[in-house]
């Protein structure tokens, strides 16, 4: 359950804690869930299948592990809402409801990709579901995020930007600007930390003076709280608090995820500077889908047969994709000048 020290500003700028909320997730919902976080990890698994064939040319940075951070927070946000992230960035792009096919070729470089083949594991982008990437420059997407909130608030939409980033580019600068800037203009924005334990290859305590750093947005007096990321009711609960604070015009959040990552920090990457031990206890005692599954069956929500029909369609729906991404067009020579320059209307332009 999420460790909370949330505060929020008084109007003497004093700090006070905000109340806690706890959503009523319903057997139909928590399936749902199951099925979401089991897509994400079928659907890495392929992906590094078809990585190490040869198929995925570049970095692939997998989430397997991760998975209830953005199945849960996603699963309080509204459809308005924005979204911004890292490089591992495929699972929330389906967690958002892009299709598994167009997220597939375009992992593999095809024309049928979201960004036509050209924007490959870390820049595809979705209009359509407000997936602003996927960003290969560590923390990059933390200063557009807040940007995206600007947009919210400027519009006057009642949206509100999500921005994820991991342990590593918490320790940017380009972070503590934002937040500066978002707690100056109350904007309408929630920073996600999906801390899971190493930045690259060093752990948090190793690049980190200060292991809490849900808690460094207090210089700024925005309201926090510390969330066992492996735990979808856990997410939730504190998603639906920092949706709902910065929804009603009262600034950003910051929220501090425990997670975990169960595969290097990149496909190349051997991950030798943790032991086998270290991964095998966390996903003997914490792994998120096995702890939705057990809460299934013990509620009997779900049998043991319902749940491996869950995964063969899943598998299947995973197959699907990799045989669509395999069997589409590479992006045709002339896709090289599309999409460099931007094509302003002339009530725009200025003439010098």
């Amino acid at each position: 359950m999420a460790k909370s020290s949330a505060k929020q500003k008084s109007p003497r700028g004093r700090a006070k804690k905000t109340q806690d909320q706890t959503l009523t997730t319903s057997p139909e919902e928590l399936i749902t869930f199951y099925h979401e976080m089991l897509l994400i990890r079928r659907f890495e698994e392929k992906a590094g299948q078809l990585y190490g064939m040869g198929l995925i040319s570049g970095f692939c940075h997998l989430y397997i592990g991760q998975e209830a951070v953005v199945v849960g927070m996603q699963s309080v946000a509204a459809p308005g809402d924005s979204v911004i992230t890292s490089y591992r960035d495929h699972g929330h792009m389906l967690a958002t409801g892009m299709d598994p096919k167009g997220v597939m070729a375009e992992l593999t470089g095809r024309a049928g990709g979201y960004s036509r083949g050209k924007g490959g594991s870390m820049h595809m982008f979705s209009k359509e579901k407000r997936f602003y990437g996927g960003h290969g420059i560590v923390a990059a997407q933390v200063p557009i995020g807040t940007g995206l909130a600007f947009a919210h608030k400027y519009n006057g939409d009642g949206g509100v930007a999500m921005a994820y980033y991991g342990d590593g580019a918490a320790n940017q600068g380009q972070v503590y600007e934002s937040y500066n800037m978002a707690a100056l203009w109350q904007l309408p924005v929630v920073y996600v930390i999906e801390n899971n334990r190493y930045g690259m290859g060093t752990s948090v305590d190793r690049h980190s003076a200060t292991p809490t750093l849900f808690s460094r947005g207090e210089a700024y007096d925005i309201p926090n709280e510390e969330v066992d990321g492996m735990d979808i009711q856990a997410v939730r609960d504190a998603g639906a608090r920092a949706l709902a604070h910065a929804r009603a015009g009262n600034g950003p959040y910051v929220l501090g995820m425990q997670t975990y990552r169960y595969r290097g920090h990149s496909m190349s990457d051997p991950a030798k500077y943790r032991t086998r031990e270290e991964v095998s206890k966390v996903r003997s005692e914490r792994d998120p889908i096995d702890r939705a599954r057990q809460t299934l069956i013990d509620g009997g929500h779900a049998s043991e047969d319902d749940l491996k029909g869950i995964d063969a369609k899943i598998k299947a729906v995973v197959t699907e994709a990799a045989e669509f991404a395999q069997q589409s067009p590479e992006p045709d020579a002339s896709e090289l000048y599309t999409d460099v320059l931007a094509e302003v209307s002339p009530r725009n332009s200025v003439e010098a």
